[in-house]
């Protein structure tokens, strides 16, 4: 019996859970994939493992470069609201024997990381400048008396 694919297994568990959508599961992967090719130098061997905190970043940073200002709604479609929700996708992978975790790895990491508003809405809001100084009206020249 051969080892089941990640599609098959993403299939599994979207079907007996569909609180996330299936693209949630391959987001998160790319997002692993993502965060472990920027905090792993070129050269240096296997990506290393990633924190919780690395990870949330790469995924952050992942939606906003593929999904721009559409990131938030993006994700939420998917049904993923929360870090925490980025959490229980990556420990039903863990669980699937898709990824692996340390033994110091929890859930409970994922919990509170970043709001979504702030993370994803906050990149695109226009910044407001400072008001300029208006300009001095100039004074005109007073005739001289001689």
């Amino acid at each position: 019996m051969s080892k089941p694919t990640f599609e098959e297994v993403v299939e599994a568990l979207a079907a007996r859970d569909a609180r996330y959508a299936l693209e949630a599961y391959f987001f998160v992967r790319e997002g692993l994939d993502y965060a472990q090719k920027t905090i792993t130098r070129p050269g240096r061997g296997h990506p290393r493992h990633v924190s919780a905190g690395e990870l949330l970043e790469g995924l952050r940073r992942h939606a906003l470069q593929q999904y721009g200002p559409l990131a938030r709604t993006v994700l939420e479609a998917w049904g993923v609201r929360t870090t925490a929700d980025f959490g229980a996708l990556v420990f039903r992978l863990i669980e699937a024997g898709v990824f692996s975790k340390t033994e110091h790895d929890r859930p409970e990491d994922f919990a509170g990381g970043y709001g979504f508003a702030a993370a994803f809405d906050d990149p695109f809001r226009p910044v407001a400048k400072p008001p300029e100084s208006a300009p001095r009206a100039v004074q005109p020249a007073l005739p001289t008396l001689s």
